[in-house]
């Protein structure tokens, strides 16, 4: 059994920097992934965020462009690394810059929410290592500021948020202008058909490292609920804030909305908080992490999108204000707390319209949720969802081409698609 990076065959430099990381032993997804990618092989790797996965493909790709150097050629990178969205894609960058600060190369990110003319001078200089969401990327290489024609390794990270966000058919156009001959690696949270058929038209008899199913992530997690009115959330969440044991918190809302005004009222209460969310621009997105991330700030308040692919250390603690309308994402959001194998604790604050979420999350997870405050809120408080539907007099039916009004009528598609509203 793999219990140093120094046993994976990896060069002296990468081994310094890893000292100067702070990391000593290698997560399983590193100690399997590793070796058959220094090996040259193509990966497919099932994992999810705080896996320790970055450096999984990050490390035999900083190896293999040092033993074949090269001058960077000016719109031609080496790899290539696609993500969803553009906090992971900065984090990306920052890890290979990390990993490979005494091997001289250059490394560049491209994302949405900033200019171009900074991005399109990293490209002319040429850069080793280039790490982009698929939309920026598209728009440097139809107007020709970037070419994949010495890329010799790529990655596609998080793919099946990258098609749950609609960024598909950009990443088949970017990937069929790649050369064939090229190593390739991709990584998914789950694997469902799209995701699936795309990865087999990417990877070549690729090798097979699954880790971390998504049962021990929450097994590991404290997990409590407080029943509270919904116009009493914020106020509660202030009283929870006193307990300093919540030292470094992320609190998911489902809209923009919301993560400002809880952000707002934590301000108030002399509680150092940001919002992040789709509205706030990079440079702002940008600021509010690095305060999380340094301490500055003691709590970040994200929807859901907005926080795919933050990868921060030491999070105490998750606070659902809100209950996601899709269990799945319960598990992502609280996983922020259980890093690499720590253990974490997970609050959710429910209201009578988020009954029926939180059975759909206890029935996912296979386990009852802890009360730790409150009570259920009595029948006559459910949400409009948990209602029954009113009967229709007999004989009465709507007329033809108008909505029923006892049936989902036209807003029937704003509960299942909260989860967009970030």
């Amino acid at each position: 059994m793999t219990t140093s990076f120094a046993s994976l065959g990896l060069a002296e430099p990468i081994l310094r920097a890893l000292t100067a990381e702070k990391y000593e032993t290698p997560t399983p997804i590193q100690a399997q992934a590793i070796p058959s990618l220094l090996a040259g092989k193509d990966l497919l790797g099932i994992a999810q965020t705080g896996t320790g996965k970055t450096a999984a493909f990050a490390i035999p790709i900083l190896q293999h462009l040092s033993a074949t150097r090269a001058h960077p050629v000016p719109k031609s990178p080496r790899a290539l690394i696609l993500a969803p969205t553009r906090e992971l894609a900065i984090q990306i960058e920052e890890a290979f810059r990390a990993y490979g600060r005494f091997l001289g190369l250059r490394a560049a990110v491209v994302v949405g929410g900033v200019g171009y003319g900074e991005q399109i001078k990293s490209l002319h200089r040429g850069v080793d290592i280039l790490v982009a969401t698929p939309g920026r990327l598209m728009d440097h290489m139809q107007s020709g500021h970037v070419r994949f024609d010495r890329v010799t390794h790529l990655v596609l990270d998080e793919a099946d948020r990258m098609l749950d966000m609609g960024f598909v058919r950009d990443v088949r156009k970017i990937v069929a202008a790649l050369p064939k001959r090229r190593q390739s690696m991709f990584f998914s949270a789950t694997m469902p058909p799209e995701v699936a058929k795309l990865a087999s038209e990417m990877l070549y008899q690729p090798a097979r490292v699954e880790v971390t199913p998504k049962v021990i992530t929450v097994d590991r997690i404290r997990q409590s609920v407080h029943f509270v009115h919904q116009s009493e959330k914020r106020t509660h969440l202030v009283k929870l804030l006193d307990d300093a044991a919540l030292a470094r918190v992320i609190v998911f809302t489902r809209t923009k909305h919301a993560a400002n005004r809880v952000a707002e009222t934590l301000e108030r209460a002399k509680i150092p908080a940001d919002a992040i969310h789709g509205n706030k621009s990079q440079n702002a997105r940008q600021r509010a992490l690095d305060r999380f991330r340094t301490g500055r700030a003691r709590v970040l308040v994200a929807t859901d999108i907005a926080a795919r692919g933050i990868d921060v250390d030491g999070v105490t603690h998750v606070v659902n204000y809100e209950l996601p309308n899709v269990p799945e994402t319960y598990v992502h959001r609280i996983g922020r707390t259980a890093r690499a194998g720590a253990e974490g604790a997970a609050i959710s604050l429910c209201d009578g319209s988020e009954r029926a979420y939180l059975r759909d999350i206890e029935r996912l997870t296979k386990r009852t949720i802890e009360v730790v405050g409150g009570q259920p809120a009595p029948l006559n408080e459910r949400s409009q969802n948990e209602r029954p539907q009113k009967a229709r007099p007999q004989g009465q039916q709507p007329k033809p081409g108008q909505p029923n009004r006892h049936g989902p009528g036209k807003h029937w598609h704003r509960r299942r698609f909260d989860r967009h509203a970030a």
